[in-house]
């Protein structure tokens, strides 16, 4: 795996015996407190779950939340001033300022410097010495975006500024989706706990259905994502050694891992939340049945894509200014978009692959309807809806190249050796069970691969997620679903053969 996948990260992850026994505690304690202190005790177990990574890091955490949150106070009190626009527009950008410039300085100092070396190497001028090298804080990315929603909510009128300042801790702070998301609305999660002393908690149809995505969400993690990244990581980190079909198996295998990995986050995080009474917004829909680049991005990582939508896309213009500024404002989110996610340029090409890709597809739009009436091509039937998924889906496995690879170098010689030396023979002589997997290995990951396809595809037809479709069914049916999915965590995920756990991906992040 690259560098920045293999940091050993000291954290109470979900799939961790740590966490096994923290959350049944948080629970118990949670539902036999009094009302009033629910929010106190969450509070609490979501900055000690976050200090088990770093201690000294939960200051940023408090920095940004203070800033935001006094931030919120002063534009509502600047309602009914004469500059009010002024003084609560200075003050918007004053919070954006500090915590964008805590992002910059934590995520993305070291990666301007060596960009800024490799400019002033091509001028023969002297390079900058200095590295910052700090330890990135885990979950940055995902708590300082969800703290500015807030302050631009606020700023707007959407919703008031919250006066309570414990509760607002809690809302940046929420320990399920902490560091890897959903990242939340203030609309949705600061509203539930500011009435969080209403929430009725012995629900047990609630608190099976949180239950139940849990399950499935260890399973995604366990069984498939961590099982995959044996092939995975076998391959990327020595890809000279191989050709076209271990690269583009390798390739696949990584669209797989991350959508497995990310997704079963979102997954258990919402599931957890679910069982303490609190909704968590949706982040994965089925996203690789999706028929296009942009109906890809209405499925995947969803509070992240409607979050650059409402807060950069729609504020640069979106497509109320004309044909050529909407393209320039989607390749603009995008590579923003691909800098969230890394400080390094192989995510914003990644990020520029997806925006060149959605504005080719607008700009053809005009022309690939005419082919289709010229050609009279069937597009109302399951052949050409294939097709669609089929195309989208390799775009989006290209692209996974570049977000996976060391370099932006090596993911074109990723993609050159695939054209250039082809191994058709491998899918037959054996040699794919070379790769990490053996046999079994290999069967247990494509059966695992075909309830992963029958669970998206029941979401993708029905509209519901498992736990809704699992509780609509007979009794027995729920039950022996969910015992089947547990013993094949334990059997083939942490008991497997050749079980090798790893930290979740959007940890970086």
């Amino acid at each position: 795996m690259p560098d920045r996948f293999k940091e050993e990260v000291d954290l109470m992850e979900f799939n961790s015996i740590d966490f096994m026994c923290f959350f049944p505690l948080v629970i118990a304690v949670y539902f036999l407190l009094a009302k009033r202190l629910r929010s106190v005790w969450l509070l609490a177990a979501s900055y000690y779950f976050y200090m088990g990574w770093n201690p000294k890091y939960v200051l940023l955490i408090i920095f940004s939340t203070l800033v935001t949150y006094m931030g919120g106070i002063l534009i509502e009190k600047e309602n009914g001033n004469k500059g009010r626009i002024r003084n609560e527009k200075w003050i918007m950008i004053s919070c954006l300022f500090l915590n964008l410039g805590l992002l910059a300085v934590f995520k993305y100092a070291d990666f301007a410097i060596s960009t800024a070396n490799g400019i002033l190497k091509l001028f023969h001028i002297s390079v900058i010495e200095r590295k910052f090298d700090l330890l990135l804080p885990v979950g940055i990315s995902f708590y300082t975006f969800q703290a500015l929603g807030y302050i631009i909510d606020v700023y707007r009128g959407d919703i008031k500024a919250e006066r309570n300042l414990l509760k607002y801790a809690l809302f940046v702070s929420f320990f399920p989706q902490l560091v890897a998301g959903p990242i939340e609305r203030s609309k949705n999660l600061l509203e539930q706990i500011d009435n969080l002393e209403n929430i009725k908690l012995w629900n047990g149809k609630r608190i099976t259905s949180g239950a139940i995505l849990m399950v499935w969400g260890f399973f995604m993690k366990m069984v498939i994502a961590d099982r995959v990244a044996i092939l995975v990581n076998t391959v990327f980190d020595h890809y000279k050694m191989y050709g076209s079909s271990e690269l583009i198996l390798a390739a696949i295998g990584f669209a797989i891992q991350i959508y497995c990995d990310f997704g079963s986050y979102s997954m258990i995080a919402i599931g957890a939340a679910k069982i303490m009474g609190i909704y968590l917004m949706e982040n994965f829909n089925a996203p690789y049945l999706a028929k296009s680049i942009h109906d890809f991005w209405s499925r995947w990582h969803i509070s992240l894509s409607t979050w650059f939508r409402d807060y950069l896309y729609i504020p640069l213009g979106g497509n109320r200014k004309g044909q050529a500024r909407k393209w320039g404002n989607l390749l603009l989110v995008f590579l923003v978009s691909g800098l969230w996610h890394g400080a390094d340029w192989s995510y914003v090409t990644w990020g520029g692959v997806h925006g060149a890709v959605q504005v080719l597809a607008e700009f053809s739009l005009s022309y690939r309807k005419k082919l289709i009436e010229r050609f009279q091509i069937k597009t109302n039937c399951v052949s050409w809806k294939l097709l669609q998924r089929a195309v989208t889906f390799s775009t989006v496995t290209f692209a996974w190249i570049f977000f996976r690879a060391d370099t932006v170098l090596d993911a074109f010689y990723f993609i050159k050796r695939i054209f250039m030396h082809p191994t058709p023979w491998s899918l037959f002589n054996g040699d794919l069970y070379l790769l990490g997997l053996n046999r079994t290995e290999m069967n247990i990951l494509i059966m695992s691969l075909i309830i992963l396809l029958i669970v998206d595809a029941i979401k993708y037809k029905k509209a519901v997620t498992l736990d809704v479709f699992l509780m609509e069914q007979n009794l027995w049916f729920e039950w022996l679903t969910m015992i089947c999915f547990i013993l094949m965590i334990f059997i083939f995920g942490v008991y497997g053969p050749a079980f090798d756990a790893q930290q979740f991906i959007y940890f970086q992040f």
